[in-house]
């Protein structure tokens, strides 16, 4: 038998609090789950630094990848025998659908962004690079680690693939959406996914749904709206990722100013360097991190060694509303005023901003154009989702953006209150004299 079509022979099922059980019956998804690459993901927190928000998000990749890989498992069991469906797909779907997540780094987005790389980048490398994962991929048919790579890149030539993974309403959001809101502790991410299953149909070149199920899926939009807002953007997790990001900024301007450290950084060399190659890219996880952190606490450096404890130890920033776009002139000062209080605002004055376009519908030509979800009607026909829907109507391609600026409230606090710089300052962050805080990181 083809290694394509080998099967287990006993299906084997992981224990999910999710999905309740997620089943394997294919050799290559299982030769793939039992790859270092794959089980490193184990090592990458799905949810970055909102464990210092909600205690529970200690979920990792590792959890969501099979997530995500068990919902495409059952929409490609409900597509089977439906004209519109090509089955030859399927293994197809699989993979990309368990692989889409391989190269996301330590912490992920707050990770990437302080060393400017891409995940995406690391997914493609990982997957058609020297590694087990690609030789297990190859093993299928020549060339079939390319066909993954291109679905998750969505470059593949069937679209209808790609919507599965990477869409307005697509496996992995449905997976991270629930999986999220479960280890947060909130309802917000909860929606009918069963019914969403059920009524999806595969026609040409993408997943519409039927339009009685149109509710379902308002339900799953506003779920998405409300888990943005509550939870991947709460201001005490952006706290935490601005202090990261000071962190992995000073360790690189150390280095790159021949600071010598107690232990010299090799896992950090090729990153702060600029030059990183897959080995070193997957041999750094969040465990080799923390074990710096932990190392940089005891530096001679104060600037490294205070955000370090302030990380480790849950000692975050505080942040009040400010809208840099407006007040630049407060921005200006506020640094000037910080570094003749002593407080270097490179390290310890950050203005942060998120947004988020919840729905939006076809704007064909615009950089990141989305395809619209699509209801099919009884008579055959597609309309486009907004135009059905009050609800979506209302949200759809608006735009929201949250600007916060974080600082530390203890040092401010620690600073004499006859001091006309500590005034000042005060008076600008609108902060209560005697305390120096703005809203707790709590």
């Amino acid at each position: 038998m083809p290694y394509k079509d080998e099967q287990l022979h006993e299906e084997k099922v992981f224990k999910d609090p999710v999905h309740r059980y997620v089943h394997v019956q294919d050799r290559v998804i299982w030769d793939l789950i039992a790859t270092p690459e794959f089980q490193r993901l184990r090592r990458i927190k799905q949810l970055g630094t909102s464990y210092l928000t909600f205690h529970g998000a200690e979920h990792s990749r590792f959890n969501h990848s099979l997530g995500v890989y068990e919902i495409i498992r059952r929409i490609i069991g409900n597509f089977e025998n439906r004209d519109d469906w090509n089955d030859d797909e399927r293994l197809l779907c699989l993979c990309a659908a368990l692989l889409h997540d391989l190269g996301h780094g330590p912490f992920s987005h707050s990770f990437e962004k302080a060393f400017k790389l891409d995940h995406e980048h690391f997914t493609q490398q990982i997957i058609l690079g020297d590694t087990h994962i690609h030789k297990i991929l190859e093993r299928v048919e020549t060339g079939f680690s390319r066909k993954v790579a291109d679905v998750i890149d969505k470059t593949y030539e069937d679209k209808l693939v790609v919507s599965l993974i990477s869409s307005q309403i697509d496996a992995d959001r449905m997976d991270y959406l629930q999986r999220d809101a479960y280890f947060t502790g909130v309802s917000y991410g909860h929606f009918d996914m069963e019914r969403i299953l059920r009524v999806m149909r595969p026609i040409e070149d993408q997943v519409v749904i039927k339009s009685s199920g149109m509710h379902a899926v308002e339900d799953y939009i506003m779920s998405r709206y409300q888990m943005y807002w509550q939870v991947y953007f709460h201001p005490v997790t952006r706290s935490a990722e601005v202090i990261l990001s000071k962190i992995l900024h000073r360790a690189k301007y150390l280095f790159e100013n021949n600071y010598t450290f107690k232990l010299k950084p090799f896992h950090f060399t090729s990153f702060f360097k600029e030059d990183v190659g897959l080995t070193d890219y997957l041999k750094l996880d969040e465990s080799i991190v923390f074990y710096y952190f932990q190392l940089w606490q005891e530096e001679d450096d104060a600037i490294l060694r205070d955000l370090c404890e302030r990380f480790m130890n849950r000692r975050l920033f505080k942040y009040i509303e400010f809208n840099p776009n407006l007040q630049m002139k407060e921005w200006k000062e506020l640094s000037q005023l910080f570094e003749e209080a002593g407080i270097n605002p490179d390290y310890y004055l950050e203005v942060d901003s998120s947004s988020d376009l919840p729905y939006d519908f076809y704007r064909p030509g615009e950089e990141d154009e989305r395809l619209p979800i699509n209801l099919l009607l009884p008579d055959g026909r597609l309309k486009e989702l907004s135009r059905n829907s009050d609800i979506v109507e209302a949200i759809s391609g608006k735009k929201r953006t949250d600007h916060k600026l974080y600082f530390p409230g203890d040092l401010l606090a620690g600073l004499h209150n006859n001091d006309p710089v500590k005034q000042r300052i005060m008076e600008l962050l609108n902060l209560e004299q005697s305390k120096g805080e703005g809203k707790n990181a709590d």
